[in-house]
C-alpha cells in the first residue's frame, strides 16, 4: 500500500519511534507488508517492558515501528505511555491518512471527519494542499476547503462572488458541492461573523436579497440588519468589471421582491442622486427630472449638478442619452427665458449670434441627437414638444423676424468688419502664400457657425493643438455650389444661367472638385490640390507628407451633413451626422498636422435651418414667385430673371450680392419656406437667416510642447480631524473648472492604515466641473469603514487619493491626508 508507506516515512523523518495502533484489528496485512529501510518493525502483545528496555537501552539510536492489534491500552495500564508522548503516533483510518497527505496534524480531524464528502476527490485535496501554510488554524481550513469547492481564492469575497456569478445564471454546481460536503453551514457562519447576516432559512438567494435590502436602507439613512462590511463589499462587487452582469441580474431580481418601485415612488429625487442599487432608481430620476425641466420647475443649476452626480453611478452608460438630453433641455430652454434677441444692425445680429445666440441652435442639435440616441421617445416626448416649441417660436422664428428688417434694408450684401466669404482666399490664405508660407483649407459642407464653435472646443481639447474662430458672412443665396466658389481665389464670381445653379469664377465653371482644382492650379501654377476627405485620410504617411511637401495650398473637400441633410429620406438624421462629421474633421486635422501642415483653416459653404418635428402649413409660404423667367427653385430662394418683388420675399440683384451677371434672387423672408416637390422641409438652407448665413473660420495651430494640464483636486478637512463614527463624509474641491486646456481627472478615493491597509470602502470620482463658482466645484463623499479599521482605533489612518498610471491597472499616491480614529466603544452598539 504505497500511501500507507509513504505516511510513515514522513513521521519517521520527525521521529524515531512510531506507535500503530490497529483499532479494528483489520491492517495486520498492511503492516505486515510495510518496507521501511532502517525501521525495524515489533508488535507489542504482553511485551511492553521488554520493548522499552530495547528501544530505550539497548537500542537508543535505531528506529522502530510498534504495532498493536487492538486500541490503546487505558492510560494507567499503558507502560509505553511516556513513550508514546514523546514520539509518533500513526493512525492508518482513511481521515489520518489525508490529514498526513496533507501535513496536517491530528488535531485537524474535527475538520475532516465531517466534511468527508469534500476529501473524497483527489483533485480536490491537491487543490486544498496548494493553499495550506503551517500556521493555519481550523478556520483557515474550513474557509480554503470552501474556496476550493467554490472555484475562488481563499477569501469570502471571493467566493461569494463566485457563487453570486452562479446564481446569476442559475447555476448550482458549487453551492451544490459545497452543501453535500456539509460546508453549508461554514459558509453562513463566516457571513453571520464576517457581515452580521443570520436567517432561519439560510442559503444564497435569502443573503441576496438581505445584502440588497440592507445596503438599500443604510444608503437612505435607515436601519440595517448587515453592517459596514456588507456595505463595502457590495459596493466592490458592484463596481468590478467581472461581476458586473451578475449584479445587474441579481438586482432586477430583488428589486419586485424588495417593492423597490413602490417605495420610490415616494422618494424626492435629491434623496436619489447617490443611490445606483437599482436600474428603477435612474428611471425614477429621469422621470422626475423630465417631468421637472417639462413643467420648468427645476433651476437648470440643479439639473446640471444632479446629472454631473448620476454621471458616477452604475447604470449611467445605459441611460446617458437620456441623461444628457434632459440637462441639456434644462439649460436650453433657461437660455430661451434669459436671451435678449434685440438686433440693433447686420453686423451685430452676426457678431451677438456668434458670440451668444448660437448657444441656442447647438443646445437644440445636442438634445435632439441625444433624444434620438436615447431610444426613450416616451419618456421624452412631453420634454420634446416643450423644447420644440420653444425653440421654434420663441428662438428661431422670433430672431430672425428681428433680424429680417436688416436684411430687408440692405442694398448690398456686407456687414463690415465681418468678413465676407469671398474675402476668405484673400484675407486668409493668400497672406500666407505671399510670405511662401504652405496653407491648407478643410471646407466642411454645412459645418455651421454652431458646429465650428463645438469642433474649435474639441480641437483645443487636444494636446498641442489651439485655435481660433471669427465668424463669416455666406455669400447669398446659401447653397453649396456659391459657397463652394465663394472660397476659391477669384476675381468674379458669376450664376449661370444653366438651370442648375452653376457657378462661374473668372468664367470657369467650379462645380465639383476637378473644376476646382483647375482653378487653383492657375493661380498657383501646379502648386495647388484640390481633394476629397475620404481620398485624403485613405493616404498612408508617406503619401500625406509628400502631399505637404509638394503642394502650397491645399483644399479639402468634406461633406457628410450636407449629404444626409439634403435628402428628404435622412433630412432627420442630419444631427446625427454632425457627430460623426467633427470626428471626422478630427481625424483630418490631426492627419494634416502630423504631415507637418502649419497654416490650417477650417470652413465652410453655408450653414442651415433645421427642424426636427414636421413642418405645418403656416411655416409655407402661401403665395408662389412670380417673374418672366425663374430658372431655378428650392426651399429657400429663388433664380431667375424679371423677377417680382413680394412682401413675402426679399429682391436682390447678382450685383447686390457681389456676383456678376443678370440673374436675380428671391429670398422667402424670416424662416419661411416655399413648397417645392419631393424635396425636404426640416433641412434647408439658401436664404438669409441668421443660421444659414453665419459660418465659421477657425484658424489652426500646433504647438511644440504640451499645452494640456489636469485640474487639481483639494481635501476639505474641518478643524475636527477625528473619525469617532463608522462613517466618515469628506469634501473634496476642484480647484479650478475644466476647460478645454484644463481637464478632468479621475481619482480613487479611500482609507487606510498607516501599514497600507484599506480599511473603508473605494470610490472612484472624475473632477470635471466647469463651473466659475467654487462652491459649484465641490463634491461631498460618504465613506464606510470596515471591521478592519477596529485594529487601527487610537492611531493615526490616511486618507489617501489615488490616480491610475497611464496605460496600466496600477496606481500612484495624488494627495492624502491624516485623520486619528478615535472610534467609543459605544459606536459598536445598534441601540
Amino acid at each position: 500500500m504505497p500511501q500507507l508507506n509513504q505516511a510513515l516515512t514522513r513521521l519517521f523523518d520527525k521521529h524515531r519511534i512510531v506507535f500503530w495502533y490497529d483499532d479494528k484489528q483489520e491492517l495486520w496485512t498492511e503492516f505486515d507488508a510495510a518496507d521501511l529501510p532502517g525501521v525495524e518493525k515489533i508488535v507489542l502483545d504482553n511485551n511492553a517492558f521488554a520493548v522499552k528496555y530495547r528501544i530505550l537501552r539497548a537500542q537508543p539510536s535505531h528506529k522502530f515501528l510498534l504495532y498493536h492489534a487492538g486500541p490503546p491500552p487505558a492510560d494507567l495500564d499503558n507502560w509505553l505511555l511516556d513513550v508514546q508522548l514523546a514520539h509518533g503516533l500513526f493512525r492508518a483510518d482513511q481521515t489520518a491518512l489525508w490529514l498526513d497527505e496533507l501535513g496536517l496534524g491530528f488535531e485537524f480531524a474535527e475538520v475532516v471527519e465531517p466534511h468527508v464528502e469534500f476529501f473524497r476527490a483527489t483533485r480536490r485535496r491537491e487543490t486544498l494542499a496548494q493553499m495550506l501554510k503551517p500556521d493555519d488554524t481550523p478556520r483557515q481550513v474550513l474557509l480554503k476547503m470552501l474556496a476550493v469547492s467554490a472555484g475562488a481564492e481563499p477569501r469570502l469575497d471571493d467566493i461569494l462572488e463566485n457563487l453570486l456569478a452562479d446564481l446569476a445564471v442559475t447555476k448550482d454546481e458549487r453551492i451544490r458541492l459545497i452543501e453535500r460536503c456539509a460546508l453549508d453551514k461554514v459558509l453562513w457562519t463566516q457571513l453571520d461573523r464576517a457581515f452580521g447576516y443570520t436567517s432561519d432559512t439560510p442559503g444564497l438567494r435569502d443573503f441576496v436579497i438581505a445584502l440588497f435590502n440592507a445596503v438599500y436602507r443604510q444608503r437612505l439613512g435607515g436601519p440595517s440588519r448587515l453592517n459596514n462590511d456588507a456595505v463595502v463589499f457590495f459596493k466592490r462587487w458592484k463596481d468590478s468589471v467581472r461581476h458586473q452582469a451578475a449584479f445587474e441580474t441579481l438586482s432586477a431580481q430583488c428589486a419586485p421582491v424588495l417593492g423597490i418601485e413602490q417605495d420610490l415612488a415616494q422618494r424626492q429625487t435629491r434623496d436619489l442622486v447617490d443611490l445606483d442599487l437599482f436600474e428603477l432608481i435612474d428611471r425614477k430620476i429621469l422621470s422626475d427630472l423630465v417631468r421637472d425641466v417639462a413643467n420648468r420647475t427645476l433651476a437648470a443649476g440643479a439639473c446640471t449638478q444632479w446629472v454631473r452626480q448620476r454621471r458616477q453611478s452604475h447604470w449611467y452608460a445605459r441611460y446617458e442619452h437620456p441623461y444628457e438630453a434632459v440637462e441639456i433641455a434644462a439649460r436650453l430652454l433657461t437660455f430661451l427665458d434669459t436671451v435678449d434677441l434685440t438686433v440693433r444692425s447686420l453686423s451685430d445680429g452676426i457678431q451677438q449670434y456668434a458670440a451668444v445666440w448660437c448657444q441656442a441652435d447647438q443646445l437644440y442639435r445636442q438634445f435632439i441627437y441625444h433624444t434620438r440616441q436615447s431610444g426613450q421617445p416616451t419618456l421624452l416626448a412631453a420634454l420634446a414638444e416643450q423644447v420644440e416649441n420653444q425653440y421654434t417660436t420663441n428662438f428661431l422664428l422670433k430672431l430672425n423676424d428681428r433680424w429680417q428688417p436688416w436684411v430687408d434694408a440692405c442694398t448690398r450684401w456686407e456687414a463690415a468688419p465681418i468678413m465676407a466669404q469671398q474675402e476668405f482666399y484673400a484675407k486668409c490664405v493668400r497672406p500666407f502664400l505671399t510670405k511662401g508660407n504652405k496653407v491648407f483649407v478643410v471646407i466642411s459642407d454645412a459645418l455651421r457657425y454652431e458646429i465650428g464653435e463645438e469642433l474649435l472646443r474639441r480641437i483645443r481639447q487636444e494636446d498641442r493643438y489651439d485655435a481660433t474662430l471669427t465668424p463669416a458672412l455666406a455669400t447669398l443665396p446659401s447653397y453649396t455650389q456659391l459657397g463652394m466658389a465663394a472660397l476659391l481665389p477669384h476675381t468674379q464670381l458669376t450664376l449661370a444661367n444653366d438651370g442648375a445653379g452653376t457657378v462661374l469664377v473668372d468664367g470657369l465653371s467650379s462645380q465639383g472638385t476637378e473644376n476646382r482644382q483647375n482653378i487653383l492650379e492657375q493661380t498657383r501654377q501646379g502648386r495647388a490640390l484640390a481633394i476629397k476627405a475620404g481620398d485624403l485620410l485613405a493616404l498612408g504617411r508617406d503619401e500625406s507628407r509628400a502631399l505637404i511637401r509638394d503642394y502650397e495650398v491645399v483644399y479639402v473637400y468634406h461633406n457628410r451633413i450636407d449629404a444626409i441633410g439634403d435628402k428628404r429620406e435622412t433630412e432627420e438624421r442630419v444631427f446625427d451626422e454632425v457627430e460623426l462629421a467633427l470626428d471626422e474633421l478630427i481625424l483630418i486635422i490631426k492627419k494634416l498636422a502630423n504631415a507637418n501642415a502649419n497654416n490650417l483653416f477650417v470652413t465652410a459653404d453655408h450653414g442651415f435651418i433645421h427642424q426636427q418635428r414636421a413642418l405645418e402649413e403656416t411655416d409655407f409660404l402661401a403665395g408662389e414667385p412670380g417673374g418672366s423667367q425663374i430658372t431655378w427653385r428650392n426651399r429657400r430662394f429663388v433664380l431667375g430673371q424679371g423677377l417680382h418683388a413680394s412682401p413675402s420675399f426679399k429682391h436682390f440683384t447678382a450685383q447686390a450680392v457681389g456676383l456678376q451677371g443678370e440673374t436675380e434672387l428671391l429670398l422667402p423672408k424670416s424662416i419661411n419656406r416655399l413648397r417645392v416637390r419631393g424635396a425636404g422641409s426640416r433641412y434647408v438652407h439658401g436664404g438669409a437667416a441668421l443660421q444659414e448665413v453665419v459660418i465659421p473660420v477657425i484658424q489652426i495651430n500646433k504647438k511644440r510642447q504640451s499645452d494640456v494640464t489636469t485640474v487639481d483636486v483639494d481635501i476639505l478637512r474641518s478643524g475636527n480631524a477625528k473619525i469617532s463614527t463608522g462613517q466618515l463624509a469628506v469634501a473634496f474641491y476642484q480647484t479650478q473648472p475644466v476647460t478645454e486646456k484644463v481637464q478632468p481627472r479621475t481619482l480613487r478615493a479611500g482609507l487606510y492604515t498607516a501599514a497600507g491597509v484599506l480599511i473603508s470602502d473605494q470610490h472612484t470620482v472624475t473632477f470635471d466641473m466647469p463651473s466659475e463658482n467654487a462652491r459649484e466645484r465641490e463634491l461631498r463623499v460618504q465613506f464606510v469603514l470596515t471591521r478592519q479599521a477596529d485594529a487601527a482605533n487610537n492611531q493615526d489612518v490616511i486618507l489617501r487619493l489615488d490616480e491610475r498610471v497611464p496605460d496600466t491597472s496600477h496606481y500612484q499616491e495624488y494627495k492624502t491626508v491624516r485623520y486619528q480614529l478615535r472610534r467609543s466603544f459605544t459606536s459598536d452598539f445598534d441601540f
